[in-house]
């Protein structure tokens, strides 16, 4: 084999283990280099001054803003629940119903989630609240034909009906619940915080109660779960 040959072939190989090298790095860089494009006071933004978290020390909480009466935060969900189940170890997902949309029954859902948060089955039965209030009907705000607003909206013993199928838990104990001092309580908290993470859209997620992601601001629903991710992350190196 002559020397030139020899030459060329070892070029040729060079030339593919660069390339696959290449595709290597890229493959890996890829996520930082986009996760670079994440802007604060432009994909998300801070809060100020920072909230408390109501997670354990040492753990990263995320919080989405949602109501089962918005329809964006019903298209959401399926996302939302991909985040909770990837989040790190260290991480938690936490739910903060609004109530800032009275004309749409805002107000009674968010009685509802938060008695569900009270009497512990908030989890198990939070898909199919949303399937209540957009798949079956049984919690509908709106005609599914005219789309204009049910008279009268769904009220919390309706919502309670749902629930009892859903867990058993009897529809006097869920409205008594309602009504109770602790859940009046959470709901004024709930508001606060609203106001206090300057929440004016759902769905909205919150990370570690320092930084407002929107779906404008992120540029997407996904964009949202990716921006969310990434502020888990740094929030984890620099140690919260």
């Amino acid at each position: 084999m002559s020397l030139r040959l020899r030459r060329t072939r070892c070029a040729a190989r060079t030339g593919r283990e660069g390339t696959l090298l290449a595709a290597l790095l890229m493959l890996f860089l890829a996520p930082a280099l986009h996760a670079q494009t994440w802007k604060e006071g432009e994909n998300y933004f801070r809060i100020e001054p920072a909230q408390h978290t109501n997670v354990a020390p040492g753990k990263i909480e995320v919080t989405e803003a949602f109501s089962y009466a918005c329809p964006f935060c019903a298209q959401f969900n399926p996302l939302v629940q991909q985040l909770k189940h990837s989040l790190p170890s260290n991480a938690e997902l936490d739910y903060l119903p609004a109530s800032f949309n009275p004309s749409e029954d805002w107000p009674m859902f968010q009685r509802a989630a938060c008695t569900a948060q009270a009497l512990g089955i908030l989890d198990k039965t939070h898909e199919a609240i949303f399937d209540a209030v957009w798949k079956t009907g049984e919690l509908a705000v709106a005609d599914p034909q005219t789309h204009q607003l049910r008279n009268p909206l769904p009220t919390i013993e309706d919502a309670a009906r749902v629930y009892n199928r859903l867990t058993g838990v009897p529809v006097a104990k869920f409205v008594d619940t309602a009504k109770s001092f602790t859940v009046e309580t959470k709901m004024r908290v709930d508001d606060g915080l609203m106001r206090a993470y300057q929440v004016d859209s759902t769905p909205t997620l919150i990370v570690n109660g320092k930084f407002r992601i929107t779906v404008q601001s992120a540029g997407g629903m996904k964009e949202m779960v990716e921006v969310a991710r990434w502020l888990v992350t740094q929030e984890a190196h620099q140690g919260h």
